[in-house]
């Protein structure tokens, strides 16, 4: 874990040197913003992983090529046809060949053991108990929300919270589709007529389905990025750490309309987070 933030850490420093500076305001809203070669700011620990682990693939794949491109430089140098008109007639080097063979699979080895540990991570829902073990974050609480994908918009259920069939359509985009008005310092098609809220520091069971193709539910900053099958609930989760507006999009080819399927999540205080669902209960009662 030390060797991943070490390197975390090296990465990050030498790639926010390319990033535009007065780019506060973009990360709180966890969009992208102008110009960024590096992830949105984390506002998960499964997040936070997967910076890490792409910070550490980073630097490993930076030492990999400018090694092949110092050997490659050598042996130019090195065995050109001036340093050597008569050519060798070698055809080959066991030691070399042993080499060369055991230190890719090294490599591949340390890409794959941090790798499958974050997929697993990703792919079960822990319990609250594990999250404090694991994170040192004290979870409060626990909630279910259902997403239902079909062309082109969301729907979302709150089975805890008795609010069902909220929709989340496009709100600014082109007029023939977009049902909902932008207002005014909206995202430009990233809003919708209905956010997604929840609590921070809550474990969030997050199940995915579809009416109709396939789509995908995905949110950069929460590190998620879930298919939407027809027929079929597919399952992952997060835990806000932070408070704040966030947006993704649907990330899979879905039709005409796919670029105009945005998701849009605040992440609010408790207090907060039961003003707003008690709201949106009046509006989408459970049948």
């Amino acid at each position: 874990m030390s060797v991943r933030k070490s390197a975390s850490a090296l990465a990050a420093s030498v790639a926010t040197t390319f990033v535009l500076a007065g780019a506060a305001t973009a990360a709180d809203l966890g969009v992208s913003r102008e110009w960024q070669m590096v992830f949105q700011d984390p506002a998960t620990p499964v997040m936070e992983n997967i910076v890490g682990f792409h910070n550490l693939m980073l630097v490993l794949i930076t030492a990999i090529s400018a090694f092949v491109l110092a050997l490659l430089l050598y042996i130019m140098w090195r065995f050109n046809s001036k340093s050597n008109p008569v050519p060798s007639k070698n055809t080959h080097n066991t030691t070399l060949e042993v080499i060369w063979t055991v230190i890719p699979i090294i490599i591949l080895v340390v890409m794959a053991i941090p790798s499958l540990r974050l997929l697993y991570e990703q792919d079960v829902v822990p319990t609250p108990e594990l999250v404090q073990e694991r994170y040192g974050i004290q979870v409060d609480g626990e909630m279910t929300i259902k997403a239902t994908a079909f062309q082109w918009a969301w729907m979302y259920d709150y089975p805890d919270h008795g609010v069902q069939g909220m929709d989340a359509f496009c709100a600014a985009g082109p007029t023939t589709y977009c049902l909902a008005e932008a207002g005014p310092g909206d995202q430009r098609l990233l809003e919708t007529s209905n956010r997604v809220v929840v609590p921070v520091n809550t474990l969030v069971r997050l199940q995915v389905t579809s009416q109709d193709v396939i789509h995908a539910w995905a949110m950069p900053a929460f590190g998620v990025k879930l298919d939407a099958v027809p027929g079929r609930i597919l399952e992952t989760w997060f835990v806000a750490t932070r408070e704040g507006s966030f947006f993704g999009q649907c990330s899979e080819l879905c039709g005409v309309y796919h670029g105009f399927m945005p998701i849009a999540v605040d992440v609010v205080s408790r207090a907060e987070f039961e003003t707003r669902i008690a709201e949106l209960a009046a509006m989408y009662p459970a049948f």
